[in-house]
């Protein structure tokens, strides 16, 4: 699985140029521009490294560096204070709020995504998840299986592969293509008109314990939706 890293950053530009160049090293990048959510992001997503701005708007990068490490689940993340102060004094500051690393700008990418790496190297390995959840719908990754309720649903592989996808991108539209491109691979060639007949079994065999939640918007694709209207 990929490396989260949480970039904290009110400069749009800056942060877009960042942004580029972490995803271009296979980083997965979650962006934030004021501090306010900065916290709740942070626990909800658990990033492997936190590149943090100095100045930020509504709470500084200092004090939100030093919550970081005052809340036991997220203290133990990597923090890179990235900032226009230069001084002595400030980078002891950053550094004693628990900053691992500083950056003062400008900077070069390269130097950032050498500091960037350095930090990983300290950082726990991804866990990757175990289990997807949607409303009564739970797929165990692990064991390859698929329940609703207490019931066990029997799936096919290509079936699994279609529900993983949609389950894993809750609410948003896939196109019949980029279904096939996924699901089924670059090299094999089937018609497009193969999705539906998968997603009718998928329906079919998903129905018999609960509500349909498989989406159907006509002339694009296929999304799982909590209150799907049929279209096609």
């Amino acid at each position: 699985m990929a490396h989260k890293v949480m970039l904290v950053e009110d400069e749009e530009a800056l942060a877009l140029l960042l942004k580029y160049n972490l995803e271009k090293e296979g980083y997965e990048v979650l962006w934030e521009a004021r501090g306010g959510k900065v916290i709740s992001e942070i626990e909800k997503n658990m990033p492997s490294v936190i590149i943090l701005d100095w100045m930020l708007p509504e709470i500084s990068g200092v004090e939100l560096c030093k919550m970081v490490r005052n809340k036991p689940d997220i203290k133990a993340i990597p923090i890179i204070m990235l900032t226009a102060k230069g001084e002595e004094e400030d980078k002891i500051k950053g550094l004693t709020a628990g900053a691992d690393d500083y950056v003062t700008k400008p900077f070069s990418i390269p130097e950032l995504m050498a500091r960037v790496k350095s930090q990983l190297r300290r950082a726990p390995e991804p866990i990757a998840e175990k289990e997807l959840i949607f409303e009564d719908i739970r797929m165990d990754l692990v064991a390859k299986k698929v329940y609703r309720g207490d019931n066990y649903v029997h799936l096919g592989p290509t079936e699994f592969r279609l529900l993983k996808m949609l389950m894993e991108n809750v609410g948003k539209v896939f196109s019949r293509e980029y279904l096939l491109k996924t699901v089924w691979g670059d090299n094999i060639y089937v018609e497009s008109r193969t999705v539906d007949v998968h997603i009718r079994r998928l329906r079919k065999t998903l129905n018999q314990f609960g509500s349909d939640y498989i989406r159907t918007v006509r002339a694009s694709g296929y999304a799982l939706d909590k209150n799907p209207i049929k279209e096609d």
